[in-house]
């Protein structure tokens, strides 16, 4: 499952007065997307000098990955 088909999903079950209009899911679903790339984007470190800043770069990475759409998340449906 990729990460926007599970925060789509997601405001499709909230009441969201717009959600009967289409495409209201994608437009709530992408600034969300983009701030959630942001905040995680701050947590990368410039430089991988020890194996805690190895790992949060590997993870930083990986959020990113999912939050683009790139890899699927492990998520049971």
């Amino acid at each position: 499952m990729k990460f926007s088909t599970l925060l789509i999903e997601s405001i499709r079950q909230s009441e969201i007065p717009l959600r009967f209009e289409p495409g209201a899911e994608e437009a709530v679903a992408t600034p969300v997307t983009e701030m959630l790339k942001a905040w995680v984007a701050t947590h990368l470190p410039e430089a991988a000098s020890s194996e805690f800043d190895f790992g949060q770069k590997v993870l930083v990475v990986r959020l990113l990955e999912e939050l683009s759409d790139e890899v699927d998340l492990a998520v049971e449906e």
